[in-house]
């Protein structure tokens, strides 16, 4: 990580053109807009790698509980509607710094009349905050509420509640082939947008079947496109794999096919040993979720082993992180101190690491490498302008290394500005496209109005089926 001192950036049509001596790039470019200045530090725009949506479970009144009971209960949360739910979440992110996002859709609803609707609210709404954005969806065949099957849990529950979970299990309709289908016809329909790309998301080892996997493996290598996986981000799905295939997830996959560079796995909490290395050997990506796997209790991923092994690596906020937000700069705070290690001379994670995992690797994870990430002449002016004093306050020894200066020190009142293609998408700290608090107010306003009929029912029988899924993963441990 290199500090360049009185520099200047000229961006045209949305590309770093030049990067020089500020004295000489003012010359002639007395007519052009100006952001910063002496006082600024100037980063690549961030990229939250792991992403699903706005509203929190916490918000929404569901506790913090191990992931296989605490995923059923999302159910019964209350929507506010695609945009209002995509630009809350954006606000956190944009104003922390995160130009990208890779958006995990956590199911597709009803039937494929429904998905496009779906999608493109959510995709309208990324572009009317001015991020960009890889987008997928979770896509799933198979034990949806167990790891055995979902037909003796169900059974366990009671008539109401069973008869209300059984039809929204699966996507209405849903087949292999209606799933490739929406994904073409989605990355036709928006081919002309530079702020987006289509990727694919197959959920879990436990949630899909081989051929769901296969060809979701080959759809991405034929179009170009991004695989996100979840994968072991608890014991149980570890344990699950070696049960089912008699060997780790990994090595289950390597023989799939499915593993390459532009795979890359959520999570990976309870990788055996051997996993690392064949994921270095075949390039993939691993996207650390810190705050998810220490507010579930779901695990740690070891990063510092999967870098010794060549694995890349990238961060991501997952539903939201330990202070229930989307506050990248706080996220790399905590993943650094979380991969320190406790003895003299072991491995740790460098601050460097860090930061290229926010910035180029992310990038690369959503589907935009080599168009963010990074500053330097050719690529997107996507920037982050953060106030040095601030950082720095009241004093900060100039022998201080950059990469430690910013994630060490940087906090969300830093960032003065955030560019996008050089358009400020943040201005003063807040988020300028559209009506910050006009959102947040209108998300009240749903909120606390009284709950439909619909919503009294799922509360109701989510309430209902919750001790069946508690008796049945008591069995099953």
């Amino acid at each position: 990580m290199d500090l360049r001192h009185d520099v200047a950036l000229h961006v045209h049509e949305g590309v770093i053109a030049q990067i020089g001596p500020l004295r000489g790039m003012m010359g002639g470019n007395e007519d052009l807009p100006r952001y910063g200045g002496r006082g600024t530090i100037v980063m690549p725009g961030m990229t939250n790698a792991h992403h699903h949506f706005g509203i929190t479970p916490l918000m929404a009144g569901v506790p913090f509980e191990p992931l296989e009971f605490w995923l059923p209960q999302f159910r019964m949360m209350r929507p506010v509607g695609a945009r209002l739910d995509t630009l809350y979440s954006a606000i956190e992110m944009l104003e922390s710094g995160v130009t990208t996002v890779h958006h995990i859709a956590s199911a597709l609803i009803g039937g494929p009349d429904d998905w496009d609707g779906q999608a493109d609210a959510v995709i309208a709404a990324y572009g009317e905050a001015g991020m960009r954005a890889g987008w997928s969806v979770m896509l799933r065949d198979q034990n949806i509420l167990a790891y055995d099957g979902d037909d003796a849990l169900l059974a366990a529950m009671p008539e109401a509640a069973r008869s209300w979970f059984a039809p929204r299990l699966y996507p209405r309709n849903g087949s292999t082939a209606a799933y490739l289908d929406f994904h073409h016809r989605l990355a036709r329909r928006h081919a002309a947008n530079p702020h987006l790309r289509v990727n694919y998301a197959p959920a879990n080892l436990h949630w899909c079947s081989d051929p769901l996997l296969e060809a979701l493996g080959a759809a991405a290598r034929d179009n170009g496109a991004r695989l996100h996986m979840h994968l072991v981000e608890t014991e149980r799905q570890a344990i699950y794999a070696r049960e089912r295939f008699g060997c780790s997830a990994v090595r289950h996959l390597e023989r799939l096919g499915f593993l390459g560079p532009h795979t890359t796995f959520g999570h990976g909490n309870w990788l055996e040993p051997g996993d690392a290395e064949i994921l270095g050997q075949c390039g993939c990506t691993l996207c650390h979720n810190a705050s998810s796997g220490l507010r579930l209790g779901s695990g740690r991923a070891d990063i510092a082993t999967a870098l010794k092994a060549g694995v890349g690596f990238a961060l991501g906020i997952d539903q939201s992180n330990i202070a229930d937000d989307r506050d990248m700069l706080l996220e790399m705070k905590l993943a650094w101190a979380l991969h320190r290690g406790t003895t003299m001379f072991g491995p740790r994670v460098p601050e460097a690491e860090i930061l290229r995992a926010v910035t180029e690797t992310g990038a690369e994870t959503a589907g935009f490498g080599g168009w963010t990430g990074r500053v330097e002449c050719g690529m997107r002016a996507d920037l982050v302008l953060l106030d040095r004093a601030r950082v720095e306050r009241p004093f900060t020894d100039p022998r201080t290394p950059p990469e430690a200066l910013v994630l060490h020190r940087a906090t969300k009142d830093a960032v003065q500005m955030v560019l996008v293609d050089g358009r400020p998408v943040v201005k003063d700290g807040k988020v300028c496209l559209f009506d910050r608090d006009a959102v947040l107010e209108e998300i009240r306003v749903k909120l606390t109005a009284p709950p439909s009929a619909a919503e009294v029912e799922a509360a109701a029988m989510v309430s209902a089926a919750m001790p069946a899924i508690r008796a049945h993963y008591a069995r099953y441990a």
